[in-house]
């Protein structure tokens, strides 16, 4: 059974840490505007060098988001110089977004001298061999979209990877890689199930954050 929300409706939460929690997440996002609106209500102080950094990361999380990866590459060398350079599976992703993007443009032969002269380095590591036969499949389907590498064109794919650029870009700033409000539900999920493995699987339910807002 579930915990009765009635129980824990009188428990007391300072609410500068609710907009601490708030703005993190606003912030991890680049949430730009609604962050000058929220601190503005709230009074409360914006972290220095906050929303220039929010636009540099914003404009390379969209250029990431569409496929635009030269250009996210470019800025983000700019932003952080060794992150790439250290992160390699990172600058794989993004430079696996321009391939795809160059194979979905049909512009086969520019994909395959891409692949040849940016990808194919990578095939000395192992762990990206694999990753590299997926992507060099594309080029024998007249419509990649309907191959079973579909999911390496879509929108979920390129979200992906512009999340874990933005992540990498914020550890690499010392700056939290997740916001406090992700935290804070990965922590609850965590106890919920040592909770369950305690006192036995019928006591506590699967969480689930959908069933949880609704109640």
């Amino acid at each position: 059974m579930d915990v009765d929300p009635r129980q824990y409706e009188h428990v007391a939460i300072n609410e500068d840490a609710i907009h601490d929690v708030v703005l993190s997440y606003l912030v991890h996002n680049c949430f730009k505007e609604t962050v000058e609106s929220f601190t503005t209500c709230t009074g409360m102080k914006q972290p220095a060098g906050c929303l220039e950094d929010m636009e540099k990361r914003k404009r390379i999380f969209h250029f990431a988001l569409e496929g635009n990866a030269l250009k996210a590459i470019d800025l983000t060398e700019e932003l952080a110089p060794d992150l790439l350079e250290k992160n390699t599976d990172l600058h794989f992703d993004l430079l696996s977004l321009h391939f795809v993007k160059l194979v979905c443009s049909r512009r086969c032969t520019e994909a395959l001298e891409f692949a040849q002269s940016k990808l194919a380095p990578f095939g000395k590591v192992q762990k990206y061999v694999v990753k590299l036969e997926d992507f060099m499949a594309l080029l024998a389907y007249e419509e990649p979209e309907k191959s079973p590498m579909f999911h390496l064109l879509s929108l979920d794919y390129r979200q992906h990877v512009a999340d874990s650029l933005n992540r990498a870009i914020l550890a690499h700033a010392n700056q939290p890689s997740h916001s406090t409000l992700e935290r804070l539900i990965k922590q609850m999920m965590v106890v919920r199930q040592l909770l369950s493995q305690e006192h036995g699987q019928d006591t506590f339910l699967p969480f689930s954050l959908r069933d949880f807002l609704k109640s």
